[in-house]
């Protein structure tokens, strides 16, 4: 019996010892990706991409290890080179300070921002910077930020309709738009009724709305004396006598001709647009396209129809596959908004707040409740006469990572 009970207790002790492993916590700043490789279920991202609770992921694939973190950072998606160059940017920006933060992706969802949110709230964390994926949706999930007392930092793109964005970091988005129009005024052809094919970004965007007030600001006088005809708008022709278009008015001409950010959506749309026109509204003609990606997208499609002889076309971003296309003549220009000076900036005011201080700021914009106090960065036009030098030069991007430079 004694033999028996001896054994009993041997077992029992290994069993103890056991259960006191596990992985120990990391001090180092935690970057995860898309919230589908969140881990334990009470970190959750989404839901309905979660694993069961028998296949949760390791622990080193945990959102932080440590379980605190100090800066936190939702971009809207991984699926456009833009925001992995953020991502990248900010981890860099990062290393050299003593703040634990953690970079989540909404992978295009609302819902899955909303739950991004949630899960750095519940990790401590004490900034919020955040890029929305849709303006006005993501009011809900900052409000439940600043109800736990959390600064949030409006990243890029403005939340909108609510008091709970503390600050604003963005490239003037006006001066975008009014950068790509210029250079389309600059570019024409100097021949009354040349054609101009509109295009903006998403309707759920604020910055969309900025980027066509700018655009409309220096186009309009164009329009209205009758240098350039819009091909693809009626709301926009309707509108051509007006300089200062309201929302509303804003958000009909929009609605006509929003890529939605989506290079198919844009490569849908321009192929449309030409379809229902006629060769007397092809020529050479004028695009302004709202950013790298759907420029490319309208580009290739405006270049595969005979009867247009010429184009010039805008865009914004600087990314790598459209200055190869500027390199190759195939995008006229982009706006460069150095990404490297936005995150700083932002970075810059994160710290400001986390050591208790006033974050310096240059402007205020409206977001449909408050004037959000804000830091602007400036932005440059970027053609085949000055790429090298912008870019290259500028230890932006290497030459190698091009042709024919």
């Amino acid at each position: 019996m004694k033999k028996i009970f001896s054994v009993v207790l041997s077992f029992a002790l290994l069993l103890s010892l056991a259960s006191c492993g596990g992985p120990t916590s990391s001090n180092t700043t935690t970057t995860t990706a898309a919230p589908q490789t969140t881990a334990a279920p009470q970190t959750t991202a989404a839901p309905q991409t979660t694993a069961a609770p028998e296949t949760t992921a390791a622990p080193q694939t945990t959102a932080a290890p440590s379980g605190k973190v100090d800066i936190g950072i939702v971009l809207p998606t991984k699926d456009e080179p833009r925001w992995i160059q953020d991502e990248t940017r900010f981890g860099d920006a990062l290393k050299s300070t003593p703040y634990k933060s953690q970079v989540l992706f909404s992978q295009g969802s609302s819902a899955t921002e909303k739950t991004n949110v949630e899960s750095l709230i519940s990790q401590g964390v004490k900034v919020l910077i955040i890029c929305p994926q849709d303006a006005t949706a993501a009011a809900a999930a900052v409000e439940e930020a600043k109800a736990a007392g959390i600064i949030v930092i409006s990243y890029d793109r403005l939340i909108t309709n609510t008091s709970a964005v503390d600050y604003y970091v963005t490239f003037d988005s006006v001066t975008v738009g009014k950068t790509q129009a210029q250079y389309l005024v600059d570019h024409a052809t100097g021949t009354k009724g040349q054609p101009l094919y509109l295009y903006a970004g998403a309707s759920s965007d604020n910055n969309a709305f900025l980027f066509f007030q700018g655009a409309w600001s220096v186009l309009q006088p164009k329009i209205a004396d009758g240098t350039f005809v819009v091909e693809n708008s009626s709301e926009a022709v309707g509108l051509k006598d007006k300089a200062d278009l309201t929302r509303d008015e804003q958000s009909k001409i929009i609605s006509q001709i929003t890529t939605n950010w989506d290079f198919n959506a844009a490569k849908n749309i321009a192929t449309s647009n030409l379809t229902a026109v006629g060769d007397d509204a092809k020529g050479d003609v004028l695009i302004l396209a709202p950013n790298d990606g759907t420029a490319r997208s309208i580009a290739d499609t405006f270049a595969a129809d005979p009867a247009v002889k010429s184009y010039v076309i805008t865009g914004q971003d600087a990314e790598k596959a459209s200055v190869q296309y500027i390199i190759d003549g195939k995008q006229n220009m982009t706006v460069f908004k150095d990404v490297r000076e936005l995150v700083k900036d932002t970075i810059t005011m994160a710290e400001s707040v986390l050591q208790g201080k006033t974050p310096d700021t240059t402007a205020k914009y409206d977001n449909g409740k408050i004037q959000v106090p804000a830091k602007q960065t400036t932005v440059i036009a970027v053609d085949k006469s000055n790429v090298k030098a912008a870019l290259i030069d500028s230890g932006y991007y290497q030459a190698t990572d091009f042709t024919g430079l």
